[in-house]
């Protein structure tokens, strides 16, 4: 069993899938901070001076009664709040990576065409009475000298 998991793990596609995953976790992170660090602060700024990070709602107070300035605060009084604004974050993030992803998958697939060009036209054809290798203009054969013209 051990000599069946280690075939299964060593194998290229384990490994492939493997590097992906640690490298969708970088971008992701990387990801997550251009949102946050960023684009969400300019985005605030026009909005009114908002931080999108601290967008929440109060559903049940603390021990120490709001107003909470921020999530932090809110959380440290032990109040229960919906964080809409890290939700709103979130979604700018997936739509980010998934844009991300769209443009990469359409570039892989626009070089995957262009690997995939149509095969050129033929230039040889078969003489039909000696079926020798013939160019394909030619009006009679060279092997053994019919007329190509009337087959």
């Amino acid at each position: 069993m051990l000599k069946e998991f280690k075939e299964f793990a060593m194998r290229g596609n384990v490994v492939d899938m493997a590097v992906g995953i640690i490298i969708g976790a970088a971008f992701g992170t990387i990801i997550a901070a251009l949102v946050s660090e960023v684009l969400m602060p300019p985005i605030g700024l026009l909005m009114g001076n908002v931080d999108f990070s601290n967008l929440f709602i109060v559903l049940k107070e603390g021990k120490t009664i709001g107003p909470y300035g921020t999530v932090a605060a809110a959380k440290g009084a032990g109040a229960v709040t919906l964080n809409y604004g890290l939700f709103i974050n979130t979604v700018v993030n997936f739509l980010i990576v998934a844009f991300a992803i769209f443009f990469l998958i359409r570039g892989m697939n626009s070089m995957k065409k262009k690997e995939e060009a149509p095969a050129a036209a033929p230039t040889t054809k078969e003489c039909p009475h000696c079926l020798s290798t013939i160019p394909i203009k030619a009006t009679r054969c060279g092997h053994c000298t019919s007329d190509l013209r009337a087959a």
